[in-house]
């Protein structure tokens, strides 16, 4: 379908990509993983042409297709929502404006009727007559309401033209679809909603994403930037994390035997491969798993921070009572009302919604950073709390600091080795640790914050997506991190496995009420009789 060959890229003096041979073809989705700034997107970019590497090329099989993932939110601000789907399929597209180009003339030649004549029979050939009903079907199946088709790209929010962008790309059912974070902006409905399609999409799948759920289930292979080169693996990405830590361990451990190792490592991989009867795609991975070899297992290069959250006291017996709580926004529409629950020990609760800035509205005044318009809400006394805003940059750009100064700010403790610690555990060690406040990425942001949140010693923790900005290092390490965590959590997240993994209870928010149930978030999503309480809620 696709052939990377003798791909070479650097940067001054570092190197992405060094002679680089590859291939994605057949009916298989790669997740395309690798460190932060291992050049993910930028291999995306040679793959669709809009990179061009030192040396080599990527060459797309002829006759094939390719379409993909914008990330331009203001590329169509002048068509309308409909029309940016259907651009999606160039060649059909093109198709459509000249025939209409033609039908157009005042002075219509016996020409232009054979030129439109010929146009028509190549748009029927294209199943055309139905190109405007099936990118409509897309548009709904992706939340984008039948009232908004005809409406300008420009007078839409950033999460809307997001799914158009997203139906642009599927569209047409291309040869080859290349998707770079696309359940960034994406509820979790909408991400299961892309999950079955890709897992029924019947051509080749190239993706990049930070979400772990979505790339277990939608993956057949996993392509890993690492040594600046790129390796194939067969199987999704807790397969390849699970192996890679073992091959890791085994590595440093210099007294086992190299048989022994290998028996060790083979016995896992055989373990996984019987559990492969889970998946969707089970028989064709099962197929896949057991041709694995040891050999191909590799030790990665990447760093994991140590996310440790150690709480200075445990919490008594009182820890969080709300009562008949209400909130409404400025146009004085309920977020919420009436919300009463109580906290207990060892909950860490999920909190849903249809509205996200209800759910901010929410965790804000649980964060004493906003007060609600009724009812109260008494901490215990010995309850600490840490949060995790979104969006946080209020924190970063006033009186620019390096990260020391900064993080010293929030510490009772001021010894520089001290503040160093908390940095050096979240990979700012050395020069990095010197870096200004104002010139931060949004994932150097997020970690600011987590160690801001481990310097605390909090013993109840609340995030909002936490895991926006993050690598797959971080997250990982985040997620391990909070089911580990022995005091009280509050957090939302689209990140399904981080939901599932680190929730016990879930409450679900609406402006008609609420739902407080005790369950993981697939058992809440899987009760018919909750589903049915979801709709008078929300």
């Amino acid at each position: 379908m696709i052939n990377v060959n003798n791909v070479s890229l650097q940067y001054g003096k570092r190197v992405l990509f060094d002679d680089v041979n590859i291939s994605f073809s057949g009916n298989n989705c790669y997740g395309i993983i690798g460190a932060n700034g291992a050049g993910k997107s930028t291999f995306l970019n040679i793959l669709s042409g809009d990179k061009e590497p030192n040396t080599g090329s990527a060459t797309l099989e002829s006759g094939k297709r390719m379409a993909v993932l914008k990330q331009d939110h203001f590329a169509h601000e002048e068509d309308t929502v409909l029309n940016t789907v259907l651009m999606g399929h160039q060649k059909l597209w093109g198709i459509m404006q000249a025939k209409d180009a033609i039908y157009m003339k005042e002075d219509f030649s016996d020409a232009d009727g054979i030129k439109a004549s010929q146009l028509e029979e190549e748009f029927a050939e294209m199943d055309g007559w139905n190109a405007e009903p099936d990118a409509a079907s897309l548009l709904s199946e992706l939340g984008i309401t039948e009232n908004y088709h005809h409406s300008l790209m420009g007078d839409l929010d950033g999460g809307q033209k997001v799914r158009v962008l997203l139906a642009q790309a599927l569209f047409g059912s291309p040869d080859l679809l290349i998707l770079d974070e696309p359940t960034n902006d994406l509820d979790l409905k909408t991400i299961t909603w892309l999950e079955d399609f890709l897992l029924d999409f019947k051509n080749t799948v190239i993706v990049v994403s930070h979400d772990r759920h979505f790339l277990d289930t939608v993956c057949t292979h996993i392509s890993d930037i690492d040594f600046n080169k790129i390796t194939t693996y067969t199987g999704n990405y807790t397969f390849w994390y699970e192996s890679s830590q073992l091959a890791l361990k085994q590595r440093s451990s210099a007294n086992k035997k190299a048989e022994d190792k290998r028996k060790e490592l083979q016995a896992f991989i055989d373990r996984f491969s019987a559990n492969a009867s889970k998946s969707k795609q089970a028989t064709a991975r099962k197929k896949m798993l057991e041709k694995i070899t040891v050999d191909e297992i590799k030790a990665s290069t990447r760093k994991y921070p140590a996310i440790i959250f150690t709480p200075e006291r445990d919490a008594g017996k009182q820890i969080l009572s709300v009562q008949k709580m209400t909130k409404k926004n400025d146009d004085g529409e309920y977020f919420f009302q009436n919300l009463s629950f109580e906290v207990n020990k060892d909950d860490k609760i999920a909190i849903l919604g249809d509205n996200s800035l209800a759910i901010k509205a929410l965790l804000d005044i649980l964060a004493g950073e906003a007060t609600p318009d009724e009812g109260v809400l008494e901490f215990g006394q010995t309850i600490t709390q840490a949060y995790l805003p979104n969006p946080n940059d209020k924190y970063f750009h006033d009186d620019p600091q390096n990260l020391i100064d900064w993080l010293r700010n929030f510490s009772e403790e001021k010894d520089e080795l001290y503040i160093r610690g908390f940095l050096g555990k979240m990979l700012f060690s050395g020069e990095e640790s010197q870096k200004m406040s104002n010139v931060l990425s949004g994932g150097e942001k997020v970690r600011c914050m987590l160690s801001k949140m481990m310097l605390s010693k909090g013993n109840f923790l609340i995030f909002d997506e936490p895991t926006n900005h993050l690598d797959l290092e971080t997250i990982t390490a985040l997620n391990e991190s909070m089911i580990n965590f022995k005091g009280n959590i509050i957090f939302t997240s689209h990140d399904h496995t981080f939901t599932q993994t680190v929730a016990n209870r879930i409450i679900e928010i609406g402006p008609n009420g609420f739902i407080d149930s005790l369950k993981t978030y697939d058992e809440y999503m899987n009760d018919a009789s909750i589903q049915a309480q979801r709709a008078d809620i929300l």
